[in-house]
């Protein structure tokens, strides 16, 4: 769910005046008697997202004041669906294209909320009638795709598992007529995808490998990989209960790669998209990988299992060895990796490791002009010792938990050739505490930061 738009303003809508903190005192010099003495007997000071609502004579609702960083900014409008009452409301300030989309797109995200499980109908949230110059096919696109990520993340991995995320793929290839092929079970050994199959075998719901094309052949190949564990035991490593809690959220990365090829076709970016999903459950049977097993990859190099809770890398490689088969003008992937990457960067940033220079300062650049946080970390060699197996090729984890994020990412280079561009963001996906148009639960985490730096290459 989101906030509603209408095209027209009526009698009783009323005005948002956004205001940025720079520029306060300035402002309420501005303003008439009354207003600046209920502006200082509130206590109002255009802090970013505070909000005064302020009454007529009659005591009916007149007029809001917004405290915004900038105008630009879409999270400062978030805070507004939810703290205002039922009606319709207009934002009062001349604004340019960007400052009306991106605060469209903040009003859509600040009434995001998963009710999906409640009963009862939730309250009736206000409207906001469009801004005259805001893109309005780009703020649905946008509000749309991260709502869907959020919404697959949140719903319950009884309701998610590999046959669902699988469906959810299908319904997104129908409404933009793309192409959607799903592996599934024993096929997927038949077609040389042996780790996803390995990890998922043990699940009552078979593993599959979800697979999406859309767009003209001519047109720059982007493929997009995302990790789809729909729930994660830790296998025979088998996680504590505090570790097992959010395991639903452990498909986030594919959740994020639906997300952003919805975005891509939504808004009709000249690519020829292909986007990798292995979607599995990390369960416990009998046939469940064991440690020290040993499984020779899609491209040919050896893996032995260190541990059976680092499942996620070993469904990522087989499909990243597919995607970089083809010679892509970039591979992008998603994935809740590694705990190490949380406490490195911490729950908000987004950890992001990448082997060409001009793409990682493409992104770093489109997620500064976005407001959508990343932190590069480095695909620093040494440590690919780490990773030396006695046995095999590679081991999947390294001995020792120093630098647990570096070598997982270190541990998908492998897979990668060297000439084709790739990044590799390890996100947590997941809010902890709410903020506004952030609440708890699931979140997309450099979405709208990669959607950026696509566009600025390819529109």
């Amino acid at each position: 769910m989101t906030a509603s738009f209408k095209s027209k303003t009526d009698p009783k809508t009323i005005p948002v005046t956004p205001i940025e903190t720079a520029v306060f005192e300035a402002w309420l010099g501005r303003e008439p008697k009354d207003i600046q003495a209920w502006v200082k007997s509130s206590g109002f000071r255009a802090k970013p997202g505070q909000i005064s609502l302020v009454s007529a004579a009659n005591g009916a609702l007149s007029r809001v004041l917004l405290g915004v960083e900038n105008h630009d900014g879409m999270w400062d409008y978030a805070s507004l669906p939810t703290s205002l009452p039922t009606g319709s409301y207009r934002i009062d300030a001349r604004m340019g294209a960007a400052g009306a989309t991106a605060a469209a797109t903040g009003w859509a995200l600040g009434g995001y909320k998963f009710d999906t499980y409640k009963s009862g109908k939730s309250r009736k949230l206000p409207t906001l009638v469009w801004p005259a110059r805001a893109d309005r096919a780009r703020v649905n696109a946008m509000a749309g795709a991260i709502s869907l990520v959020r919404d697959l993340i949140n719903t319950p991995a009884e309701d998610m598992g590999p046959s669902q995320l699988a469906s959810e793929a299908r319904k997104l290839g129908k409404r933009f007529k793309a192409d959607v092929k799903v592996i599934t079970g024993d096929a997927l050994l038949r077609q040389k995808f042996p780790t996803i199959h390995a990890v998922g075998r043990a699940s009552d719901d078979p593993p599959r490998l979800i697979d999406l094309r859309w767009g003209k052949k001519s047109d720059p190949r982007v493929s997009i990989v995302g990790k789809g564990v729909c729930f994660d035991t830790g296998g025979l490593d088998l996680k504590p209960a505090a570790g097992m809690l959010r395991m639903k959220k452990d498909m986030g990365g594919g959740a994020h790669a639906l997300g952003l090829a919805s975005l891509i076709m939504a808004l009709k970016l000249p690519v020829r998209l292909r986007m990798l999903v292995p979607a599995v459950e990390n369960n416990v049977a009998g046939n469940a990988i064991r440690p020290l097993d040993v499984i020779k990859t899609r491209k040919g190099i050896t893996v032995e299992i260190g541990n059976t809770d680092a499942e996620g890398r070993l469904v990522m490689c087989d499909a990243l060895a597919a995607a970089d088969s083809e010679k892509p003008d970039m591979i992008v992937d998603f994935a809740t990796l590694t705990g190490a990457a949380r406490v490195a960067v911490g729950i908000e940033l987004a950890a992001m490791f990448c082997n060409d220079e001009g793409l990682a300062g493409d992104l770093e650049q489109a997620a500064a002009t976005v407001q959508d946080p990343l932190w590069r970390l480095p695909l620093w060699q040494p440590y690919r010792k780490l990773l030396d197996s006695k046995v095999a090729d590679i081991n999947n984890v390294s001995e020792g938990g120093f630098g647990g994020a570096i070598t997982a990412a270190l541990y998908l280079q492998e897979f990668v050739s060297e000439e084709t561009p790739w990044a590799h963001f390890d996100i947590m996906a997941w809010n902890t505490s709410p903020r506004p148009g952030r609440p708890v639960g699931g979140e997309a985490q450099s979405l709208r930061a990669v959607f950026e730096m696509l566009e600025k290459r390819y529109r």
